[in-house]
């Protein structure tokens, strides 16, 4: 049986009347009752305030926010309980789901036979439901491949999620049509390398890839043009830190070494020449003026260069200290 008009009109009567009442609540919350200025909320402590007077309108409100603290980022990731953060370095993002290869329960025990058939049998289809179609089937081979060079040339993850993202927009502009996977992911790892200011050498990198160095350069110089990637020259400095560290030297050598890098950059020195090279001979002299003596082989392992370009810099960048000293 439906309504009668009266009720109706009483429903719709109560409705207006809690309508008014929650606009005229909000109008109190919203505006101070002594100066008659705007209130903000304080979520931090928990009170609505005048911007004007600083009257406490309201105190104790109910906190919508986590109950614990966090004073970093990587602590508040800890802590958070909305799951990991999506990432570029997984051609998902990380949105998926991975079942584990342990064949353990969730209280440990081992499966039986029957059960482990079958968690492989959800692992192959798990596997074949998160690459749908080649893209992302050569986005996940690429990824991959990123990742373990990375792993192999010790660099950090923010230059993994730059080299993602580079080979990224080079799926998305159709530059790989003609070229390897293996090759755009190592020139995307590479060009991403310095621009972190983490670089590595050419050879470093052709060592752990799967492409040689000149497919390598190659396909760099046409994805950096492409894509119009900002890469500033190599520095020799960014060198010297990694090498010092192989070789087991002090800070004092690291900082004459930079220091005698900036002075025949003035010098104009360093113009056309390898820094990886310039980085060994500034290291080498270096060694010897803070009697740290090492040997040019050993600087030459560390770097992955030759004696005779050691010895051929070292003689340059000695000339443009005496040079310079001269000069002052």
């Amino acid at each position: 049986m439906s309504d009668s008009p009266t009720r109706t009109r009483n429903r719709e009567e109560t409705t207006a009347d809690s309508r008014e009442s929650v606009e005229s609540e909000t109008t109190q919350v919203d505006t101070c009752p002594e100066c008659g200025g705007q209130t903000i909320r304080d979520k931090e402590h928990g009170e609505t305030v005048c911007e004007d007077c600083g009257l406490v309108v309201e105190e104790d409100e109910i906190d919508p926010g986590p109950e614990w603290r966090a004073f970093d980022s990587r602590e508040r990731d800890s802590k958070s309980r909305v799951g990991a953060p999506t990432t570029k370095m997984m051609h998902d993002k990380g949105l998926s789901t991975n079942i584990s290869w342990q064949n353990k329960d969730a209280y440990g025990n081992r499966l039986s036979s029957r059960q482990r058939e079958k968690m492989q049998r959800l692992r192959t289809w798990n596997e074949r439901f998160r690459t749908r179609d080649s893209k992302e089937r050569n986005l996940k081979q690429a990824l991959g491949e990123i990742d373990r060079m990375a792993s192999a040339l010790g660099l950090p993850e923010n230059v993994r999620e730059t080299a993602s993202v580079i080979y990224r927009r080079a799926l998305e502009d159709d530059l790989l049509p003609g070229r390897s996977i293996e090759g755009v992911a190592t020139a995307s790892l590479y060009a991403a390398a310095r621009q972190a200011r983490t670089p590595r050498s050419l050879d470093e990198v052709t060592r752990v890839s799967r492409v040689d160095r000149m497919e390598l350069t190659r396909t760099y110089r046409y994805v950096v043009r492409e894509l119009q990637l900002e890469v500033e020259p190599a520095d020799p400095e960014s060198y010297v830190p990694r090498f010092v560290s192989d070789l087991d030297l002090s800070e004092e050598v690291e900082r004459h070494a930079r220091d005698m890098l900036a002075t025949a950059r003035e010098e104009g020195v360093l113009s056309g020449k390898s820094p990886v090279g310039l980085a060994a001979a500034a290291i080498y002299a270096s060694s010897l003026l803070t009697n740290e003596k090492v040997t040019q082989e050993q600087v030459g392992e560390v770097a992955d260069i030759s004696e005779v370009t050691i010895r051929n810099r070292y003689h340059e960048l000695l000339d443009a200290k005496a040079e310079f000293d001269v000069n002052l």
